[in-house]
């Protein structure tokens, strides 16, 4: 798995873990007996599963940060973010990442590199269906 799957998966599983609720209405129970011969049963327009629901990023962000411990700026620091998912955040992985996702400038300027993935990242979780707001994507 590349490393920014790992990063994906890891932000759009806790949005499986906060979706459960909402679907709650798709499974409600029916009405009563009463109720359902009074009135026919009318079919859904579209199925549920058919709408992909939009993943909130930075909701699901800042919900973990404010169960962490630590003061993590994940919104500006690629470290910060893989932290808080629990990911390997050391030189080397960040490394694989920029490799992953184009990076060409000089893996050396660890800096430079680490602002150009922080951004990137965001362009991609949007791409990939997250709702991430213009300020995070640099």
């Amino acid at each position: 798995m590349s490393v920014f799957d790992s990063i994906k998966n890891a932000i759009f599983g806790h949005h499986a873990a906060v979706s459960i609720p909402t679907t709650a209405a798709a499974t409600s129970p029916p009405p009563p007996v009463s109720a359902a011969v009074a009135q026919p049963t009318a079919k859904p327009s579209a199925s549920p599963s058919s709408q992909q629901p939009v993943v909130d990023v930075e909701a699901i962000l800042q919900g973990l940060a404010a169960k962490n411990t630590q003061k993590l700026n994940w919104q500006t620091s690629i470290v910060d973010l893989m932290k808080l998912l629990g990911l390997d955040s050391s030189l080397q992985n960040r490394t694989t990442l920029a490799k992953e996702l184009g990076y060409s400038g000089d893996t050396a300027d660890s800096a430079k590199m680490n602002i150009w993935l922080s951004q990137q990242v965001m362009r991609k979780l949007a791409e990939s269906g997250g709702k991430v707001p213009a300020s995070l994507q640099g």
